[in-house]
């Protein structure tokens, strides 16, 4: 099978022709449709990402496709599902290999794209919002970095969880693509008077911070009393300021999310989340928004538009 494959941390990625890779005992084989990009895929590539995997290796975490094999002990799975999969890497491949239990299964209402996007950034927002972030209804929730997949899908879980979304991001195109999402106000980071702008719709409850740097501490600094600030990620490249005596006055809890964790201490929440999202799905309560489809011959090209932040939504590869 054709995979995409990094030999040492920061080197470029190069094809390569593997054997198709045979389920053990309580293991599938799929058939991958489709795979989805992660900013974290880029930190993986350059041996940063905090569960970075040995070299070399397949960047790639989520996955959808059909069971085309299974082990003998496997009974919750039959040749022919439909499952999506978060498989930590190796799904930009023709074929993956992953423990039965892993595998979700698919409703007929989604398609394999939809189906591999949804996944980290969905059970993300929804975790960190609903189980972390405790969201309620009327609330106000700023989301930073609104445009990409992650910000997106924190737009869309705030949405669908009644709370009021203040969607952040540069430029007009993106932040239209923030509104569609079910965001109630836009801010354009880089608009001059983004601070202001900012102050005139405060305080929070929530914020969602993707970004950090200057945009995290304009917003935390905003947050009402027993407010909360989920630390998702640092695309800024910056770390926010929280100051503690700030934290302390307001009774501020400050929260780390790390969506890859769950996987390993709390699974049953991780599945749990997957599965009411699914059920969402289907209601019509959220729609993930791919913005960019790519063959698999061309993943190295859609890598290199992940690396650029110039796109909206998730990047999907298709086979």
């Amino acid at each position: 099978m054709k995979t995409l494959q990094i030999s040492a941390p920061g080197s470029d990625p190069r094809w390569s022709d593997e054997p198709i890779p045979r389920p053990l005992d309580h293991q599938v084989q799929i058939k991958i449709d489709a795979t989805a990009l992660n900013y974290a895929d880029l930190l993986m590539i350059e041996g940063r990402y905090q569960e970075t995997p040995p070299f070399p290796l397949v960047p790639g975490m989520e996955i959808a496709g059909v069971i085309t094999a299974r082990g003998s002990g496997v009974t919750s799975h039959a040749v022919g599902d439909r499952v999506a999969a978060l498989i930590g890497h190796g799904g930009l491949a023709e074929f993956a290999v992953i423990d039965a239990d892993r595998a979700l299964g698919l409703p007929t209402a989604i398609n394999t794209a939809t189906a591999a996007a949804f996944q980290i950034t969905y059970a993300t927002a929804h975790l960190a919002l609903a189980r972390r972030a405790r969201l309620k209804k009327g609330e106000t929730l700023v989301v930073l970095g609104a445009a990409g997949g992650a910000g997106l899908a924190a737009v869309e879980i705030g949405h669908a969880l009644g709370a009021k979304v203040i969607a952040v991001a540069r430029g007009s195109d993106r932040l239209e693509v923030a509104r569609r999402a079910g965001a109630d106000h836009a801010l354009d980071s880089s608009d001059p008077a983004f601070s202001e702008n900012l102050v005139a719709l405060a305080p929070f409850d929530a914020v969602y911070d993707a970004v950090g740097g200057v945009d995290g501490t304009a917003a935390a600094r905003h947050l009402r009393p027993e407010g909360r600030h989920v630390l998702i990620g640092f695309a800024s490249g910056d770390l926010p300021v929280l100051k503690p005596n700030h934290l302390l006055v307001k009774n501020i809890d400050v929260i780390g999310f790390n969506i890859s964790a769950y996987a390993k201490f709390n699974p049953s929440a991780l599945s749990d989340s997957l599965r009411t999202l699914l059920d969402w799905h289907g209601a019509g309560r959220i729609q993930p928004h791919i913005g960019h489809t790519f063959p698999l011959g061309e993943a190295v090209q859609a890598l290199d538009l992940l690396k650029s932040r110039k796109a909206t939504g998730k990047i999907v590869i298709t086979q």
